[in-house]
């Protein structure tokens, strides 16, 4: 039966897209010159994964690329190259071109094949030129010294000998293992001896280059735990039997004259470097596949190699002597050993480890956020109707229905966690943004990151970022100044920009600040009076100067740059924070730095609100919004020509809005001293204060959109069911500040 791999292509992309975001944020920390190689090691875990994961799914395009990359990254890893700062903006621009190959194959778009041919000849430049630098010294000729009596030494304890058998599946190769760098590593940990097992090789003919017929019979001569052997083939583990067996201690080896005498003896046996591996030569009209070549000859390049009358006369007529060629002690050439059958069930069956974790699509999150809101309002219109009843059993009734009410409200709350992701998925592309920025503008920044962990619900953190990203361009290009004024202002080369989230009451509050200039109030006030958005006689608060920043087009840049410059930014900005029921606040100190603070809804499914009645309506006023509420005396209140009536409110004059006439309801009463007034505030600090009947209570409410059950209304954001069954409307108080404005210009 074929397996259909499409139903894995989502979850093959969505690992990579993380993985490749690891990729960076590990490339970001590397050290130039003395890079730490744990890092290395994750960053070549990743390159390999996808590697991997590629060439199984048939995207040979992104598996040749990654290839390339792996390449470089081994070369790191063996310590045969050093990090440098080009080799660094490289592997930058190879994760930047793998997201791209990723998100168009994805898409079903084609790849930009030039950008990625590019890419891959300067990452295969950069290693032919180690190897060039390297070749001299390699070439330098090199005297023999007389041979010297072998040394006494004292008796060491014997190391281990460890029996290897590896038999590796087919696909082993299209799974992007290489059978030649496992046998380097175990070189590594001692003394090895390969053998390979040829018997499944089929005639050329019927060969597949993407398929491995060979496999190893190894001897390892290491003091070394199993579990080190183990980590060399973690990567084809589900791609091979590995079966590892401790035998005990070696044979005795000759003293090194008496070695060195019968390697003279010995017959010329072919030895093939480990690099060569593709470049087999073909013996008796067969060849090997460029895979199987560089597999076979891996035991070419280990320290101890297995007699070449290992293999039997028919494999090796169709295989080339150095695959199966060694040079070992004379005793194992005269007896060369044979190849058994290896047990399967010698390695342990491990238990699949708990991942702790699974996928589940938005959608289906979503479903249950929307069944959790129907129980909330089932459970408060219960509530409702238990207040109303009376007897013995009422009393049992309505403590089961408040032992409901608790159970509800954690239920609600769990499912809103299941909502809610870290904030670092937003805040993790900032490093990269800000080196490559800083490059450009030839700035010193340092980032500085915290509140990462600070959650958020998933479609707010959606839709933060790009505002973010707006405020992060404004601190490095108007906000830090270059290091030579800073060096003259008394401070340091290198500015730090500081991004930092944390919980504030029950929203969440986003601060982007710097220590750069800060804002120029007069040049700001200039520019907004040649425009004619102030008039020549206008006096403007601190904050209202700062709010000007914010209009659309408005802009201080002397000149327009590829980064900003034209004004369209902040406006954006506003805009965004407004569609997420939150708001932003801007603070400067001249010389000394700016401040954007952001305060964010945990969440858009649910808000806490005022409500509010008015006649016989109720409305629900989110509480983010609410300054204060109070009872007005007549003498408070003044009526303007042209602004309708206005109240004294801490020394500010505030226009009052009148719900019932906004919305066409007769109210209770139309004397301001009978009803009360809610201060809230909007866009910009725009304070108004509504006129209502009276406060209901505070409570939770379920947000329903309106616009796709009715249609859209001004000032109105959505809508809820209370308890009673009936609907209330959610205000949208800078939307009623808007209205309000038309109507009193009308």
């Amino acid at each position: 039966m074929t397996i259909d791999l499409t139903q894995f292509h989502d979850a093959f992309f969505e690992e990579s897209f993380e993985a490749l975001d690891s990729m960076e944020a590990a490339l970001l920390k590397l050290d130039i010159g003395a890079p730490d190689k744990e890092l290395i090691n994750t960053i070549f875990r990743v390159a390999h994964s996808i590697k991997g994961g590629s060439a199984t799914f048939g995207f040979s395009d992104i598996a040749s690329f990654t290839h390339s990359l792996e390449t470089l990254l081994d070369e790191l890893r063996s310590g045969t190259m050093q990090v440098t700062m080009p080799m660094s903006d490289l592997l930058l621009k190879s994760v930047d071109v793998m997201r791209a190959m990723l998100r168009a194959v994805q898409q079903k778009k084609p790849i930009d094949a030039q950008k990625v041919s590019d890419l891959q000849f300067d990452l295969e430049l950069m290693i032919a030129q180690k190897d060039t630098v390297a070749a001299p010294a390699a070439a330098a000729p090199t005297t023999t010294a007389p041979a010297a009596p072998p040394p006494v030494v004292m008796s060491a304890p014997t190391p281990r000998r460890w029996e290897i058998a590896f038999r590796p599946f087919p696909e082993l190769f299209a799974r992007g293992n290489d059978p030649l760098r496992m046998m380097r590593e175990l070189s590594e940990l001692g003394e090895l001896e390969s053998i390979a097992d040829v018997h499944a090789l089929p005639a050329f003919a019927a060969m597949d280059p993407q398929s491995c017929y060979l496999s190893w019979n190894l001897q390892l001569t290491a003091e070394v735990e199993e579990s080190a052997i183990r980590a060399v083939f973690e990567w084809a583990e589900g791609d091979c039997e590995l079966t590892i067996k401790l035998t005990g201690a070696p044979q005795s080896v000759q003293p090194a004259a008496a070695t060195a005498a019968t390697a003279d003896a010995a017959p010329p046996t072919h030895a093939v470097p480990a690099h060569a591996g593709s470049a087999v030569p073909a013996h008796a009209g067969s060849a090997v596949p460029a895979h199987a070549g560089s597999a076979a000859s891996a035991h070419a390049a280990s320290p101890a190699q297995a007699p070449a009358e290992s293999a039997p006369a028919a494999a090796s007529a169709a295989l080339p002597a150095a695959a199966t060629t060694g040079a070992t002690s004379a005793s194992a050439s005269a007896a060369p050993p044979k190849l058994e059958a290896v047990p399967k069930a010698e390695a342990p069956i491990e238990k699949m480890a708990d991942s702790g974790s699974i996928r589940v699509s938005v959608e289906k999150i979503d479903e249950l956020m929307n069944t959790v809101g129907e129980l909330v309002i089932t459970q408060a219109m219960l509530s409702q109707l238990g207040s109303m009843l009376e007897g013995p059993t009422a009393e049992q009734l309505r403590g089961g229905l408040a032992q409901l009410e608790r159970n509800m409200r954690e239920l609600q709350e769990s499912v809103m966690r299941v909502r809610m992701l870290p904030i670092n998925a937003v805040f993790s592309r900032f490093p990269r943004m800000v080196r490559d920025l800083a490059q450009r503008l030839g700035k010193q920044i340092e980032l500085k990151l915290t509140g990462e962990q600070t959650e958020l619900d998933k479609t707010v953190l959606e839709k933060i970022g790009d505002p973010l990203v707006h405020l992060v361009h404004n601190s490095i290009d108007h906000g830090i100044e270059s290091p030579e004024k800073r060096l003259a202002a008394g401070k340091s080369a290198a500015g730090t920009v500081h991004l930092d989230a944390c919980h504030r009451g029950g929203n969440i509050a986003v601060e982007v600040s710097d220590d750069g200039g800060g804002l120029d109030k007069n040049r700001i006030l200039a520019k907004a009076k040649d425009r004619g958005l102030v008039g020549p006689n206008d006096v403007l608060t601190d904050e209202q100067i700062y709010e000007l920043i914010f209009l659309p087009g408005f802009s201080t840049a002397e000149k327009t740059t590829d980064v900003s410059g034209r004004g369209v930014g902040m406006d954006v900005v506003r805009r965004n924070i407004k569609e997420l029921g939150g708001k932003i606040e801007l603070r400067s100190d001249y010389g000394k730095g700016s401040k954007t603070i952001i305060t964010l809804p945990l969440t858009l499914a649910i808000v806490d609100g005022q409500s509010v009645s008015v006649g016989g309506e109720t409305y629900i006023v989110p509480l983010i919004s609410i300054v204060e509420s109070m009872q007005l005396k007549s003498a408070n209140v003044s009526r303007l020509s042209g602004r309708g009536e206005v109240f004294s409110f801490r020394g500010y004059y505030l226009p009052i809005i009148r719900l019932h006439e906004l919305f066409g309801i007769e109210p209770r009463t139309r004397v301001l001293d009978e009803g009360l007034v809610v201060v809230a505030e909007g866009e910009g600090h725009q304070r108004v204060g509504l006129f209502v009947d009276d406060l209901l209570g505070q409570q939770q409410v379920v947000i329903k959109s309106l616009e796709a059950n009715y249609g859209h209304v001004n000032g109105v954001s959505g809508a809820t069911i209370l308890g009673d069954g009936s609907v209330a409307l959610i205000l949208d108080i800078p939307g009623l500040i808007r209205a309000t404005s038309i109507r009193s210009a009308a």
